[in-house]
């Protein structure tokens, strides 16, 4: 079940999306990347997805702005948040939010995995990087 759960990724930076998105399909998992919030919300990926992996600063909407907005919506989408830039403010205000982990590029894999998984199975004793 966790494996045929969809993947979306949101990230202006077309090497952090593609590596994602690589990522996440050679972990079995159906991926698909977004280059911006607006692309995403377009997409009927957003009443699909499982989780959504977002960068927290893009162009436009950044991926607090697409997480408020999805959960204004009435459908939101469980995410995970990364950032190049950590910010304590930001990350309090994400998880405060219900931001489900909150990630500082460069992550390990791993810590990735453990909130992918703490996501999808919320009954597993794997906890992410929040």
């Amino acid at each position: 079940m966790l494996k045929e759960a969809l993947i979306s990724i949101v990230d202006d930076d077309e090497s952090v999306r593609e590596a994602m998105q690589a990522l996440m399909k050679s972990l079995g998992f159906a991926a698909e990347a977004f280059a911006s919030a607006e692309e995403f919300l377009a997409s009927d990926s957003r009443n699909r997805a499982a989780c959504l992996i977002t960068d927290m600063q893009m162009p436009g909407l950044t991926g607090l702005g697409l997480h408020d907005r999805l959960v204004a919506s009435g459908r939101p989408v469980p995410t995970i948040m990364i950032t190049a830039y950590p910010d304590e403010r930001a990350r309090a205000r994400a998880l405060q939010a219900g931001i489900a982990c909150y990630l500082v590029k460069p992550f390990n894999e791993s810590d990735l995995l453990a909130c992918i998984r703490s996501i999808l199975d919320p009954h597993s004793d794997e906890h992410g990087g929040s």
